[in-house]
């Protein structure tokens, strides 16, 4: 048995335990308490009046696939496969590199799980995962079950290929494309199905329409790139025409249509919020977006985006803090909410009885760009300790 003491505790399921303990064995947590540990423990860790954390979580990255060190102009990525604007066969597992530099430099910030996916280039761009910051191979990794659909709508998918005359070159034609790709899976699903059943012969196979198949049964979640306020509503609308089990990624202009945000129960991944106006679909950014979706009932995740982006993470909530976000939806929007997003809502985001021993140690507020990350601890192994 391990203890750590001597912090402030937040369980994030429940009350903010001060002075507290929390016990961990065979990599869950045994249990938490008020009290100082008993004879019974192995290692005492001293937080030193610190803050006791779940393991923060971010749930919408590209580490690996965009390095965490990188080239100009970019060759070492594999971030985007520019070659199609419909390429749901790729997936993340290929172009996980346990040795990528984001990891470590993550970890050490106070992150224990990490989502990455594909990149915004492709109308539907693939398949991405979660996986816990250690081990040497994807398959150590990766958390089996959590794989989701890139998909994304606005300006990078009609930029890249509409410069060179080729569809999407519009919206309308994003969208078309994300509609006609859903239709033929449909069909390929149901035609599935029916050989299943015996009543026809079973369709030759397509590797991209195969890809989709659990996505138009609503067996995986899709994560949909929008910025602008009407891309967001396409996203639902189209969401909504076939069924889909979604969450929106970014929402940059989310606080213009918070109310429909709320009424269609959405999920809002938000971020990056310390970003220049870089294209024209970024105008509308604002750092109290996250403040105003979750007054307006909208749950939220907040995220870096980028690889080793994610180490800043906690700053910028800091600044979504600042104004007007609740310490409360701050940190849910980084523990809890991003697990509910990867499924794993029962296992990490909270510090709780049987829950993984995910926790990050910080020798102050951790929303303070003055506060280090002391000690990161992933199913109850120590890999980061500064204490």
């Amino acid at each position: 048995m391990r203890a750590i003491t001597n912090g402030k505790i937040v369980t994030v399921s429940g009350d903010i335990i001060e002075n507290g303990t929390v016990l961990v064995q065979d990599g869950k947590i045994a249990g938490v308490s008020r009290e100082a540990p008993g004879a019974g423990c192995d290692e005492v860790i001293d937080a030193g009046g610190g803050w006791i954390t779940p393991g923060l979580i971010d749930c919408h990255t590209h580490i690996s696939l965009w390095p965490g060190l990188d080239t100009m102009p970019g060759g070492m990525t594999d971030v985007n496969e520019e070659t199609s604007p419909i390429t749901p066969h790729i997936r993340t597992i290929d172009a996980l590199n346990p040795f990528d530099e984001a990891i470590g430099l993550v970890r050490e910030a106070g992150f224990t799980t990490c989502y990455t996916g594909p990149g915004s280039a492709n109308v539907i761009g693939g398949a991405g995962t979660a996986f816990k910051l250690r081990g040497s191979t994807a398959e150590e990794m990766i958390i089996p079950g959590t794989e989701q659909m890139k998909f994304a709508l606005g300006e990078n998918p009609k930029l890249l290929y509409g410069l060179d005359k080729k569809m999407p070159m519009t919206r309308m034609g994003t969208a078309a494309l994300m509609r006609e790709a859903l239709a033929q899976a449909v069909e390929y699903s149901d035609a599935l199905l029916d050989s299943e059943m015996g009543r026809d012969k079973k369709p030759k196979f397509d590797a991209k329409l195969q890809a989709l198949v659990k996505v138009v049964r609503g067996e995986q979640r899709c994560r949909i790139h929008c910025h602008r306020s009407d891309d967001i509503i396409t996203a639902i609308r189209i969401s909504r025409e076939f069924g889909l089990d979604f969450t929106l990624e970014h929402a940059t202009e989310g606080y213009k249509v918070a109310q429909t945000l709320a009424r269609e129960n959405v999920t809002c991944v938000i971020g990056p919020l310390l970003i220049s106006y870089m294209k024209r679909e970024l105008w509308g950014l604002r750092q109290d977006t996250p403040a105003l979706l979750a007054k307006a009932g909208v749950r939220i995740c907040l995220t870096a985006d980028g690889s080793s982006d994610t180490r800043f993470l906690p700053i910028h909530v800091g600044v979504t803090v600042r104004d007007g976000l609740s310490e409360k939806d701050a940190f849910e929007a980084l523990t809890i909410n991003p697990a509910r997003v990867l499924g794993l809502e029962n296992r990490i985001g909270a510090i709780e009885q049987g829950y993984d021993a995910d926790i990050a140690v910080f020798d102050g507020h951790p929303f303070s760009n003055m506060t280090r990350c002391v000690l990161t601890m992933i199913d109850g192994e120590v890999l980061h300790n500064r204490l």
